[in-house]
């Protein structure tokens, strides 16, 4: 025990020391030292409890709730602080810190003006200022911000190590080295330098120096928990399962709810091929955390996979969504209600909450597929009395639908026409959760299914490399192939989506989505889905044509309206354009224009003009609609969550 540790704990015990809110304060001030917070904090409590006017422990307790990350309780304490000391600079940048980390970025701004205004180099303050920066998505100019302030400081640690992170999110690794090994010189006894310096290298793909500087870093301080679980991290991408358990089970044994420590080792378990173990571990650790979206994903995942249909697992573990999903029907929130039921049923399909999806569907106005999905449970042999009277009731409702008068079954005849191949590449990881990209994927891929535009692929996730990616979706005979990856931190998550062309491996979209709070993995994901779908011009098939009228398979659920006027292609010749997302075709290969007019769930009939004197249109044609320019898809927030985070924690 250090000597500070040991004078504290004989003032505690002395009668003084009870009447003492100094000592309390100097017990909590040493504690932030070792960065325990929540020591530190119970000892400022009780030093304010006695003296509710000590300025400095004020000060210092909004500083313990802002590495806590319990950012409003820290602006609480800030504000009493700074009544407590006018003029305090130093608060005024906490503060700025603070309202930057809840998103209150104009609050932010206006303080960090105000003190630049005063002191235009205040260390503190050009910190608050690139961080303002980066929260707006502006990296370049923290870049010019971090660059000017280390000319002034040349030897400051944080600085180097900030501009070396910001360096690197840009992808400028070469510059990031420099001055990552700038700091390490200067700071050669450092732990967080090197863990900084592990982190970077990590993210560049050299992870056997990344394994060397964690170690370094828990080398000069032991129980650096951030270290160890990034070393954990970095065995498990390099293959060491082994290895990766053991660091988990030592970061389980020093806090049993470590969430992160939990899921890594469910996921060694996984890739060593112990599936069970693997299946227990993800449920252990959803029993500490259930909103761990990550962990319950990994966990659904195993089940799908590994389980019969008829296993108990399916029906217990989808019973959390179709709960979720009444909660949120009886909130009228239907669109919310309808992915939970889908979820549900990913994992157990055999369910009879079927037929409350169903009755969603029908309230929806969509009575065809409120149908098909009461005929499916006659299909599994889960119908009830009052599922066959339904269909029977709704086959003679549908009696003169559209698909009737045609003489067609939409659930055979109704296709998609873009397929896309969802993956991840392997040298993307994450601090929080390894191969968040995967799994991330595999939630996109699962959306996927559910839009009428789009079919993803059935390959594997996880890809080697891009050019592994490519090959994989091109002799697939995807149109395109999507790559994703994830940025967090403990609050919010950013989920981006690489669009390819698999004919020419060419860049022709990105999609991202960023969520903060409560289901960030599932409301990115959908985002995500979205804003890839709507980017998508809309295609069909002719599914049949006489006397000038022709039927396709797209409807109103489609968004295909009346009036509406489609080219007819010649089939095979539309090709995906590598410049954007797009299709190609010639004028030689429209053989005809059709003109909506009657519109039913599923499919479309309409008036066809053919082109040129000799009809060429044939059944199976593709009907293209050329989509206006659509609104500018320029991303939610270009913030990176991991960066801010690691940026906030840079002490």
């Amino acid at each position: 025990m250090k000597n500070k540790e040991i004078i504290v704990l004989l003032l505690i015990g002395s009668p003084l020391f009870a009447q003492s809110p100094s000592l309390f304060y100097e017990q909590g001030r040493a504690f932030m030292v070792q960065e325990d917070w929540y020591s530190a904090s119970e000892a400022l409590l009780e030093s304010l409890r006695l003296n509710s006017s000590h300025a400095e422990a004020t000060a210092a307790l909004a500083e313990c709730y802002y590495a806590l990350e319990e950012f409003d309780e820290a602006l609480v304490w800030v504000k009493k602080a700074r009544v407590l000391a006018r003029g305090n600079i130093g608060l005024a940048n906490l503060e700025a810190f603070i309202l930057i980390s809840q998103g209150q970025l104009e609050k932010a701004s206006a303080v960090v003006n105000e003190t630049l205004a005063r002191e235009p180099y205040n260390k503190e303050a050009l910190f608050a200022a690139s961080e303002l920066d980066i929260a707006r998505g502006r990296a370049g100019d923290a870049v010019k911000r971090y660059q000017d302030a280390v000319r002034r400081y040349p030897d400051d640690r944080r600085l180097l190590a900030s501009l070396a992170l910001v360096l690197g999110s840009l992808g400028n690794v070469e510059q990031a080295r420099v001055y990552i090994e700038r700091a390490m010189r200067q700071h050669p006894d450092d732990y967080r330098v090197y863990y900084y310096a592990a982190y970077l290298d990590a993210e560049a793909g050299n992870l056997g120096s990344a394994v060397n500087y964690a170690e370094k870093s828990l080398f000069y301080k032991p129980n650096f928990p951030d270290a160890r679980s990034l070393l954990a991290n970095l065995r498990y991408r390099t293959g060491q399962f082994t290895e990766a358990g053991v660091l988990a089970d030592e970061a389980i044994a020093f806090n049993q709810k470590d969430i992160n420590a939990w899921y890594l080792k469910g996921m060694a378990l996984q890739a060593s091929g112990r599936l069970a173990d693997a299946r227990t571990v993800f449920a252990s650790a959803l029993a500490i955390d259930p909103n761990d979206e990550f962990i319950r994903i990994a966990l659904e995942s195993r089940i799908i996979k590994d389980t019969n249909l008829e296993d108990p697992l399916r029906a217990q573990w989808a019973s959390f969504h179709f709960d979720r999903a009444r909660a949120y029907k009886k909130q009228n929130f239907s669109d919310q209600a309808l992915f939970e039921y889908r979820r549900g049923l990913r994992i157990n399909p055999y369910a009879k909450d079927r037929k409350e999806y169903a009755e969603i569907l029908k309230l929806q106005g969509y009575p065809s597929r409120y149908t098909e999905e009461l005929r499916f449970m006659q299909e599994l042999g889960i119908a009830d009395k009052s599922v066959n009277d339904a269909v029977e009731a709704y086959d003679s409702l549908l009696k003169d639908a559209l698909f009737k008068q045609w003489g067609i079954d939409p659930a055979v005849s109704v296709k998609k026409h873009w397929n896309i191949a969802v993956f991840s590449v392997i040298s993307q990881s994450s601090v929080f959760h390894a191969d968040a990209g995967a799994l991330a994927a595999s939630y996109i891929k699962d959306v996927l299914v559910h839009d009428r535009n789009i079919a993803p692929l059935d390959l594997e996730l996880r890809q080697a490399s891009f050019s592994q990616a490519f090959r994989e979706a091109r002799v697939a005979g995807a149109d395109y192939f999507l790559i994703v990856s994830v940025s967090e931190n403990q609050r919010d998550l950013s989920v981006k989506g690489e669009l390819f062309t698999a004919r020419t491996g060419a860049s022709v979209g990105v999609f991202s989505a960023y969520r903060t709070g409560a289901d960030r993995l599932r409301n990115a994901s959908v985002g995500l889905v979205d804003r890839l779908s709507v980017s998508l011009p809309l295609r069909a098939e002719l599914l049949q044509y006489k006397q000038g009228q022709g039927l396709i398979d797209k409807g109103k659920v489609d968004r295909v309206k009346p009036d509406m006027t489609f080219d007819v292609v010649q089939k095979g010749r539309i090709a995906v354009r590598n410049d954007e997302v797009g299709a190609l075709y010639l004028g030689d290969d429209v053989v005809g224009k059709l003109t909506i007019n009657t519109v039913d769930e599923e499919v479309a009939a309409g008036t066809i003009a053919r082109n040129g004197f000799f009809d060429r249109i044939a059944v199976g044609d593709e009907i293209f609609l050329h989509p206006e320019k659509p609104a500018s898809t320029a991303d939610e927030t270009l913030a990176d969550p991991e960066l801010r985070s690691l940026l906030r924690n840079l002490r």
